[in-house]
């Protein structure tokens, strides 16, 4: 094992530990930080399910080497709430337009959906869907995740 001491910054809190330099930032969330908003679905990059943030941008963890996150700032699906536990207003609005089913492509598709506002990304629905095509839904639940993004997106622009 090729052993390698990382700190990094996980939902405004500092993270020292020490890990093996194959490990996924994935793994190392769900297994040792115990942070398993991020699902493991594909483990290829390919459907979204473990997309996290890295210094604001969307990545999916399943692709990233934890060595990687090394002085960075890594935000997942459980630092998004507020601090008394109040939700995002992208989480209330996926509850607002039934955008999820099953839930367990949820924390991927809000985390890309906040990238998404933030990139500004959210001029028309065709937008949207083009740049949340990364985040598959076996339950199908496209519309509704497509209505909270840009009802959120409005909402934070004031229109």
């Amino acid at each position: 094992m090729n052993s390698i001491k990382v700190s990094f910054r996980l939902n405004r809190k500092t993270v020292d530990l020490v890990v093996d330099s194959r490990e996924s930032l994935l793994d190392v969330l769900r297994e040792r930080l115990d942070t398993t908003g991020a699902k493991k679905g594909c483990d290829q990059g390919q459907c979204g399910a473990c997309t996290v943030h890295i210094d604001g941008r969307r990545v999916v963890s399943c692709l990233t080497p934890a060595v990687q996150v090394a002085g960075r700032e890594v935000t997942t699906i459980e630092g998004v709430a507020g601090p008394d536990g109040e939700l995002h207003p992208l989480q209330q609005a996926f509850i607002d337009n039934d955008a999820l089913q099953c839930g367990y492509c949820t924390p991927g598709q809000i985390m890309s959906g906040l990238a998404c506002i933030k990139e500004g990304h959210t001029t028309d629905d065709a937008e949207i869907r083009e740049y949340m095509s990364g985040n598959l839904c076996r339950c199908g639940c496209y519309v509704g995740v497509v209505a909270a993004v840009r009802e959120t997106a409005r909402k934070e622009a004031g229109r």
